[in-house]
């Protein structure tokens, strides 16, 4: 069973196997609150999942390591096992989704493990882990749903409330439940006033569902930038454990989880993959009673890849005002252009980008299209500039 002690014992066999991830304290993203990060994003392998498969494959016995072992992973998992695996002189075979990112599977190579893709998501690879292990005898290392590995996980509590002992509330990504059921565990049992509330995203909220239905539940589908929480369903153990130990439960859209990478990349100068972000959206965008507390949001992992990243900082610039676009529709003639660029500047606006279009659906036959990109400051900006481009007869068809 999942104990104290055993989440006490699992720092201990850990002490040099991970990072111990101090706290750091965020600047300007939050601001009605004292809100600090835990990264797990600067862990070995990138992510908190080291601790949890660490602890599992230090506990096997010598006969299950020289059998090898098999895991299941969106990326992180895979990384943690592969690593944990290397180091104890273990063969590892991961199985991950064929959607996982490249990174994270060349990475999983580098750290000494065979690799298995697996035609669609997480569940589709758990389903052929557990064909291999039945087939080849292998040791299976749950990515979740598993006392050992949650003890493992359970470890960032431990260091949270070592740290910070007067802390009002944690915010915790959730997937399959594994990391949020030991962090929960560990600070409830040690301090049972301090809240811990979990984050999903809103195109995979497996847990969710199951919390607030009673039971657990199967999505039939996952869709979300946050890969490594995309889980269709919850464990048995974790699905008790959140029931009992977490206050709260709540959901966030891609364009929060990009909108809190590119707070995370710019204002700290740290790299969130998606899931890793959620407890940051969750804080940005009020999803929990946090106003005036001394909060941590647990950034569990970091490996987004580069490719992706650059899409998901637009979308973040659009979400929080940084980035727009404009549709105007005026007259085709000489000058339009200069006044309306004329504007935009005196406005503090930076154009970015300009198309220009006729459409026939304009009943003026000189009419014509202004597709007009910006650089602004926030929400607030473009409603300036929007206002300013009316005031001088300029007709916005779309913002």
């Amino acid at each position: 069973m999942l104990t104290l002690d055993k989440i006490f014992h699992a720092s201990v066999v850990l002490k040099d196997i991970v990072r111990k991830t101090s706290l750091v304290r965020t600047e300007g993203i939050v601001d009605d609150c004292r809100m600090y990060l835990k990264p797990e994003n600067l862990q070995r392998t990138g992510s908190f999942k080291l601790r949890g498969s660490g602890y599992k494959i230090a506990m096997l016995s010598e006969e299950e390591k020289k059998r090898g072992v098999i895991a299941c992973s969106a990326g992180n998992h895979a990384q943690g096992v592969a690593l944990a695996a290397t180091k104890s002189g273990a063969a590892s075979l991961i199985c991950l989704p064929d959607t996982a990112p490249i990174s994270k599977i060349e990475a999983t190579k580098r750290y000494g493990a065979k690799v298995c893709l697996v035609n669609g998501c997480y569940d589709d690879a758990y389903n052929k882990a557990v064909e291999l292990r039945d087939e080849m005898g292998y040791t299976f290392v749950h990515p979740f749903d598993d006392e050992d590995v949650i003890a493992g996980q359970g470890t960032i509590g431990l260091e949270i409330i070592q740290e910070m002992d007067d802390v009002d509330a944690v915010i915790v990504p959730i997937g399959g439940g594994g990391l949020i059921s030991g962090v929960a565990y560990a600070l409830k049992s040690i301090r049972p006033s301090v809240k811990v509330y979990g984050v999903q995203a809103a195109g995979a909220p497996g847990m969710y569902n199951s919390v607030r239905d009673g039971k657990i539940e199967t999505l039939e589908s996952v869709s979300t930038i946050a890969d490594g929480i995309a889980v269709k369903q919850p464990g048995e153990n974790t699905f008790e454990i959140v029931k009992k130990y977490v206050d709260d439960i709540a959901t966030v859209s891609e364009d929060e989880i990009c909108s809190a990478i590119l707070a995370l990349t710019e204002k700290q100068k740290l790299i969130a993959e998606g899931a890793g972000a959620v407890s940051v959206a969750a804080a940005m965008f009020d999803k929990f009673p946090i106003k005036g507390k001394k909060v941590v949001s647990l950034v569990s992992g970091g490996n987004i890849d580069v490719t992706i990243l650059s899409r998901v900082i637009e979308r973040g610039l659009m979400k929080s005002g940084r980035s727009a676009t404009l549709l105007i529709e005026l007259l085709d003639k000489p000058g339009q252009l200069k006044d309306v660029s004329r504007i935009i500047a005196d406005c503090g606006g930076n154009v970015t980008n300009v198309h220009y279009e006729h459409a026939e659906e304009i009943e003026d036959v000189n009419g014509c299209y202004l597709r007009i990109s910006m650089e602004t400051r926030n929400h607030d900006h473009v409603k300036e500039i929007a206002d300013a481009l009316c005031a001088e007869g300029f007709k916005i068809v779309q913002k």
